[in-house]
């Protein structure tokens, strides 16, 4: 009685193939041919400048055209001890606390909205993205017709339901209480799309079985809102945050084109008295150190921020 064996099956190509190495390499510097141009652009107009400016720190730097000569650490010591700078640091610290939490909440409450709305989610989320898109200049000047002392849109509508008399209208840009606030409103209408599109982007992550399971054992919206919703967008909360206080903390187009830092300096924030150094005082060297001074307060908010939600999310 003889037994027949099977041959084995042949192995794939592919298995006994031996690797090759110089075709590993060559595949890796094709690829790096494709990040060159980026890594380029991005080397002069990001890494460069930021190195520069860190040297111009440390020099009388000027646009007058005279040579720039070694000065230590003398624009730093004058940032330092600059009154205006540190009102100006404080006018920033004011916006970005003002902007932040509004910013965030209703990011969210208009993410929960359009994540319920079936029928007319596709144009809830086009209506409140779409300011996001539209120019920094065109917004403000739509924000400045709509506070006009006389004629604008918003003391119209105050007058019209009694709240303000119209033989003195407010005077939302001149004033120094509401001139930071009116930057304020503009700012949320103007950014709140983009938080509000992460937030619905990490909604619609969330698995719909999570909330089936919780409507079984009984819990209510407001229940699965507090215990499933806001912990599962923790990530995204931190995100924005950060994103936010970034983004505030570098505040300066829509507040140079409504306030131009007036009045009486009321809302004259660091990068607008960064550019009055730089270019209208001339001062390359001083206005880098000042440039400076803010970075490094952005990084340690940025720090410290990053650092408080990973402890949490432990």
């Amino acid at each position: 009685m003889t037994v027949k064996t099977e041959a084995p099956a042949e192995a794939p190509a592919a298995m006994t193939r031996p690797p090759n190495p110089a075709g590993a390499k060559k595949k890796s510097w094709t690829g790096l041919w494709f990040v060159l141009p980026f890594a380029a652009f991005y080397a002069l107009f990001l890494v460069w400048p930021t190195f520069l400016g860190l040297y111009y720190s440390f020099t009388d730097k000027s646009l007058t055209g005279r040579p720039a000569s070694w000065i230590g650490l003398d624009n730093w010591t004058e940032a330092f001890g600059d009154e205006r700078a540190w009102s100006a640091l404080w006018n920033t610290a004011e916006f970005t606390l003002y902007s932040t939490p509004p910013l965030v909440v209703l990011a969210i409450v208009l993410a929960l909205l359009v994540n319920r709305a079936r029928k007319l989610g596709w144009f809830l989320r086009m209506a409140f993205f779409a300011p996001f898109v539209v120019p920094v200049s065109v917004v403000t000047m739509i924000w400045i017709w709509i506070y006009q002392p006389d004629g604008g849109l918003l003391n119209h509508y105050l007058q019209l339901l009694g709240i303000q008399d119209a033989a003195t209208p407010t005077i939302w840009l001149q004033g120094e209480t509401t001139a930071m606030w009116s930057v304020v409103i503009t700012t949320v209408w103007w950014t709140l799309g983009f938080n509000f599109l992460l937030y619905l982007a990490a909604l619609q992550t969330i698995d719909p079985s999570v909330y089936e399971a919780a409507s079984i054992d009984g819990a209510s919206w407001w229940r699965q809102l507090a215990h499933l919703t806001l912990p599962l967008l923790k990530r995204t909360t931190g995100l924005v945050i950060v994103l936010q206080l970034i983004a505030s903390l570098r505040i300066f187009d829509q507040m140079y084109l409504m306030t131009a830092g007036g009045p009486n300096r009321a809302t004259e924030v660091a990068i607008h008295y960064i550019y009055i150094a730089g270019f209208e005082g001339y001062r390359i060297g001083y206005a880098s150190a000042l440039s400076y001074v803010l970075f490094v307060l952005i990084l340690i908010v940025s720090i410290v921020q990053f650092r408080l939600f990973s402890r949490k999310e432990d």
